[in-house]
């Protein structure tokens, strides 16, 4: 009465008949909940919860990640991420780039964002280069503020601001005796 061919298997099952016996792996009927394997790929459209970095978390380097992260501890380092919430007692000595920007705690270091919101409890010592910023009565900033299109722009919007000294020196060579009077 039934008979295993591979030319059934594969098919949707239109008339909502449950799968035979031995068909349940092979055919590629919806997801049980046994299936961890549709898990995932079921819900990418969540936003996945934000890293944590702890209080009691040093790292030295840089972070980057496209995703959202949240500093309570202290990096000695580059950040980049998507939305970079530094917290309360957050430390962080290093340049910092992301679309979003909340400064909670401590940063010694440029600051590079779309948005950048430093609240009351915020101490920064850097530039900030933003495309909109607030500054919540309270907040300790000691730098420039630059506002840019596209301050996440690192190319040619770097060197306008401060070009290395090696460059500087190389841009002006020293006059030669021929040429001074």
């Amino acid at each position: 009465m039934f008979s295993k061919s591979k030319i059934h298997e594969p098919g949707p099952k239109a008339d909502g008949d449950k799968p035979k016996t031995g068909e349940s792996s092979t055919a590629p009927s919806r997801p049980t909940s046994s299936s961890s394997d549709y898990t995932p790929s079921a819900a990418p459209r969540s936003k996945p919860a934000p890293s944590v970095l702890s209080s009691d978390l040093t790292i030295t380097g840089n972070v980057k990640t496209t995703g959202d992260i949240q500093i309570e501890g202290t990096v000695e380092g580059d950040i980049r991420a998507h939305l970079l919430t530094v917290g309360e007692s957050a430390t962080i000595k290093g340049e910092i780039m992301a679309d979003d920007v909340v400064v909670n705690g401590r940063v010694v270091g440029r600051v590079r964002g779309l948005k950048v919101r430093l609240t009351s409890t915020a101490r920064v010592e850097g530039d900030i280069i933003h495309k909109t910023i607030a500054i919540e009565s309270g907040a300790h900033f000691e730098g420039s503020v630059q506002r840019q299109d596209d301050p996440l722009q690192t190319g040619q919007g770097t060197r306008k601001l401060a070009p290395p000294a090696s460059e500087t020196a190389a841009a002006a060579p020293a006059p030669s005796g021929s040429e001074q009077k």
